[in-house]
C-alpha cells in the first residue's frame, strides 16, 4: 500500500507546480505572402505609389535647383567660363590695346558677370571713339564693336591741324592737313563753341561746286564768316544763317569775274 500514497503526492505535487508557474515560450515566425489578405496588400501598394507620387515633384524640384545652383556657381563664381579674349572689331584711328586697356577687363574675369554698358562706356571716351558696343561670345570671348568718329574739318592749331567731326569734337591732331579735308578756321574747336558750330553750318551748306574750289571758311566772329575759295576768291557769307540761300548765289556767281562776292545779305548781292 505504501507505493499508491508516495505516487500520489508526486502527482499533486509536480500539478501544483504546474498549476502555479505556468512557463510560455514564443517564436517569432515569418508569415509569408500569401498570409496577407490580397486586399491589404493592393492598399498598401495604393499608399505607396501615392507617397512616391507626392514626393516626386518636390525631388524635381530639388534637383533642379541643385543643378542650377551649380550652373550658377561655375559661370559666376569661377574662372571656368572666364575672359580668355577681348576681340575689338572697327578699330583704325585707335589701336585694339588702346581699346582694351580702356576697357579695363581683366583676364579670367566671370564672362556672365562683366558689365556690358559700363565698358561700353569706358571704351567710348577715348577721343576717336563715336559709340561702342560690347557683347559676349561663349565661352570666353568678349567683342568690342568700335565706331569711330568721321572726320569733316581740320582746325589750325599752332603748327598741327586739329581734326573735328561733324558735332566739333576735337579726335586728332595731325602734322598736316588730311587729303580732301576742308579746314575751318576757329581759335578754339570745340563742340560748345559758338564759332565751332557756325563754321560747320556753313561748312554743310556749301554746294559740290563751291566745296571743289574750297580753300577754308574762316570764322573771324559769328557774323564775319568769309569762304575763300582758289584762285584768291573770297565769299563774305556774314553769319550762319540763311545757309541754302547764300549758297546757291555764290554757286551763282562763280562764273563770273570777280574777286570778292558778298552774300551775307543773299536777297542784294554784291561782287567786284
Amino acid at each position: 500500500m505504501s507505493p499508491g500514497p508516495a505516487r500520489g503526492r508526486t502527482r499533486g505535487q509536480d500539478g501544483g507546480a504546474g498549476r502555479r508557474n505556468p512557463v510560455r515560450q514564443w517564436q517569432l515566425v515569418r508569415a509569408g505572402a500569401d498570409a496577407v489578405p490580397p486586399s491589404t496588400r493592393r492598399f498598401m501598394a495604393r499608399a505607396r505609389q501615392r507617397r512616391m507620387r507626392a514626393a516626386l515633384p518636390w525631388a524635381v524640384v530639388a534637383g533642379v535647383l541643385a543643378l542650377a545652383g551649380l550652373v550658377a556657381w561655375t559661370v559666376l563664381g569661377t574662372g571656368l567660363f572666364g575672359v580668355r579674349e577681348v576681340r575689338v572689331v572697327g578699330a583704325e584711328l585707335v589701336t585694339p590695346v588702346e581699346v582694351r586697356e580702356a576697357a579695363a577687363v581683366p583676364d579670367d574675369a566671370p564672362l556672365a558677370r562683366v558689365d556690358l554698358a559700363a565698358t561700353a562706356r569706358r571704351v567710348g571716351v577715348l577721343a576717336p571713339v563715336e559709340r561702342a558696343t560690347v557683347e559676349r561670345d561663349w565661352p570666353g570671348t568678349l567683342v568690342i564693336r568700335v565706331v569711330e568718329r568721321t572726320p569733316v574739318a581740320a582746325v589750325p592749331q599752332g603748327d598741327r591741324f586739329a581734326v573735328i567731326d561733324r558735332g566739333g569734337v576735337v579726335f586728332q591732331s595731325l602734322p598736316r592737313v588730311p587729303d580732301g579735308l576742308p579746314v575751318i578756321r576757329v581759335g578754339e574747336p570745340a563742340p560748345d563753341d559758338p564759332g565751332t558750330r557756325a563754321g560747320l553750318a556753313v561748312l554743310a551748306a556749301l554746294s559740290p561746286q563751291l566745296r571743289a574750289e574750297l580753300v577754308s571758311v574762316d570764322v573771324a566772329g559769328l557774323a564775319r564768316i568769309t569762304v575763300r575759295l582758289h584762285g584768291d576768291r573770297t565769299v563774305f557769307w556774314g553769319d550762319a544763317t540763311r545757309g541754302r540761300d547764300k549758297s546757291e548765289v555764290a554757286t551763282a556767281l562763280l562764273g563770273r569775274k570777280a574777286d570778292t562776292m558778298d552774300v551775307s545779305a543773299p536777297d542784294v548781292v554784291t561782287y567786284q
